[in-house]
């Protein structure tokens, strides 16, 4: 068994979705600041920012979602996080793009976004493990039947 009833994998899951949380939590809150200065001046409101809060916040609701019990033994898990994984990998590439060969030369603002690519790839890759574990748990706890009559569990 595990602790309070838990199986070790369910725990392993869940310590590694919340993590997945606090990354998709700050990615929001490092992408954000640009959005409500941009909104408060009255401006327009890049897409790429937009798309970054987006992915930030849907990955954050999935972590969220993902913590009910039993709800990773569903085949869409493993098709969801790699969903996540390259929505996550496009946002590493499109400010990758723009701020890893920049010298941020003192300015603040464009060290913030230098570190936000990083937690970006950081997420992707858990995404990325998260799928890769989610589909071997379900593989391995899928419910098989049997070839000829489909009646007996194998």
């Amino acid at each position: 068994m595990g602790l309070f009833g838990m199986t070790a994998s369910y725990l392993a899951f869940s310590v590694v979705h919340f993590i997945q949380f606090a990354l998709a939590i700050t990615v929001c809150g490092l992408y954000g600041v640009d959005l409500n200065r941009a909104a408060k001046a009255g401006v327009y409101q890049d897409s790429k920012w937009v798309y970054a809060e987006f992915v930030g916040g849907i990955s954050a609701f999935t972590t969220i979602l993902y913590m009910i019990p039993f709800i990773l033994r569903f085949a869409a898990v493993w098709i969801w996080n790699l969903v996540l994984f390259i929505l996550w990998i496009a946002l590493f590439g499109v400010f990758g793009n723009m701020y890893i060969r920049e010298n941020a030369e003192g300015n603040a603002d464009i060290q913030r976004m230098k570190n936000a690519v990083w937690v970006d790839l950081t997420s992707a890759l858990l995404w990325f493990i998260t799928a890769i574990a989610a589909f071997g748990y379900w593989w391995r706890h899928r419910e098989r039947h049997s070839r000829f009559t489909g009646r007996a569990k194998v």
